[in-house]
């Protein structure tokens, strides 16, 4: 089958990557808006060529790995995609991609969201094996055609990752919990030193635990922007259930009731019981 991606930045760099190895992938193809990503693409060997947008309507399969608002915007313009053509979303968002698929090609239409990235982007950040042993779930796929669903499956199992299916409305919830608001912290976090006056001394302490929670800070402001903006609702919600377990701990804090400070961080702990 011959493979078109449109978006050739982390995700679809690294996808282009994997999809070359597989023996059933005859060419790879590539559409970006950048001009830079464009040719750092080629440069990089990530696709065979660069392809016009008006061109991504003759191919087999047709991969959206862009912020979700190009996404839709994008679908807008894939009606006239062949009746058998496969179109895969990456999108960290569903619920409101999914509502935005043109009728004419949802069955065309497969919406996933392969839980995986790095807090780079851009072509040149693009590596091997991202999506390998990764989670990647597949929402609604009862509204798509038989067909479409297949080669969706095809494509993910060869990349060797873990498929889960759920509703739209389910994946955006729990996403905005495990993805969305983390990354509003790491921001928020982030933003927290840099706006002190000493911020450079505080800076040269840093260590492992700054690093780790700050290094989503790093994530694309255009694609995030566009994911929070899709998902507010069950962001705003994340985001205060957050405060509340960080106003709780605060209380403890202020009135030097250690013993449930100690109780609550024990109880954060067991999170690892869980994940590991």
């Amino acid at each position: 089958m011959n493979v078109a991606i449109i978006g050739l930045g982390l995700m679809g760099g690294s996808l282009a990557i994997s999809l070359k190895k597989l023996d059933f992938i005859n060419n790879i193809v590539g559409s970006d808006h950048n001009k830079i990503h464009q040719q750092e693409a080629v440069e990089l060997g990530l696709v065979d060529n660069v392809i016009e947008f008006s061109e991504i309507k003759n191919y087999d399969v047709i991969f959206l790995a862009i912020p979700v608002d190009g996404i839709i915007s994008a679908l807008k313009n894939l009606t006239e995609v062949k009746e058998s053509a496969t179109i895969i979303d990456l999108g960290s968002t569903k619920s409101k991609i999914i509502s935005s698929v043109p009728p004419k090609i949802r069955k065309n239409f497969v919406a996933a969201h392969p839980m995986t990235g790095t807090e780079s982007y851009g072509p040149k950040a693009a590596i091997d094996n991202l999506y390998k042993d990764n989670v990647v779930v597949l929402c609604d796929i009862e509204n798509s055609g038989d067909f479409q669903v297949k080669i969706a499956k095809k494509i993910f199992k060869a990349l060797e990752m873990k498929k889960y299916f759920m509703s739209a409305k389910e994946h955006d919830r729990h996403a905005a919990f495990i993805s969305h608001m983390p990354h509003a912290i790491s921001y928020s976090l982030a933003n927290t030193v840099m706006h002190q006056e000493n911020k450079h001394n505080i800076l040269a302490l840093a260590a492992g635990g700054f690093r780790s929670m700050s290094r989503l800070a790093k994530s694309s402001p255009n694609m995030w922007e566009d994911i929070f903006r899709q998902n507010r609702a069950n962001l705003l919600e994340a985001i205060t259930l957050f405060e509340d377990e960080l106003k709780l701990l605060k209380g403890y804090i202020e009135n030097e009731e250690w013993y449930k400070v100690h109780k609550n961080i024990e109880a954060g702990n067991r999170l690892h019981d869980i994940l590991d």
